[in-house]
């Protein structure tokens, strides 16, 4: 099982803009899907964005196509979160997600997805 870990959070002003990573361990990188999810206090967690294993096919929800942006380097076996224009309703803790290796799918839902990091927390000021 692939171990996660994110980084990258942090404070930041409306409209301003955070690069989150997730680096991961493990051999396995370049065959898992991976994903992004975000919790806020007392919501469930939701969805965010997704990449295929080689970062050719991406998923996104639709409210933050055009300011969200999922890439991955398989050489680093890190993906990112590239968030721009971020607003006071983007504060959560995210996520980075890992399908299980040689599964295909952009899986929207947290159940599909195997290995999880500890988070890192976003926080836009108004």
């Amino acid at each position: 099982q692939v171990q996660l870990v994110e980084s990258g959070g942090g404070l930041v002003q409306a409209g301003g803009s955070l690069r989150l990573s997730c680096a991961a361990s493990g051999r396995t990188f370049s065959s898992n899907v991976m994903g992004w999810f975000r919790q806020a206090p007392g919501k469930e967690r939701e969805f965010v964005a997704a990449i295929s294993r080689s970062g050719g096919s991406t998923a996104y929800v639709d409210s933050m196509k055009g300011r969200f942006t999922i890439s991955r380097d398989n050489a680093q076996n890190t993906v990112y979160l590239q968030m721009n224009s971020l607003k006071p309703e983007d504060t959560a803790v995210y996520y980075c997600a890992a399908r299980a290796p040689g599964v295909e799918g952009l899986a929207t839902t947290k159940e599909m997805y195997g290995s999880w990091g500890q988070g890192t927390q976003v926080t836009v000021s108004s």
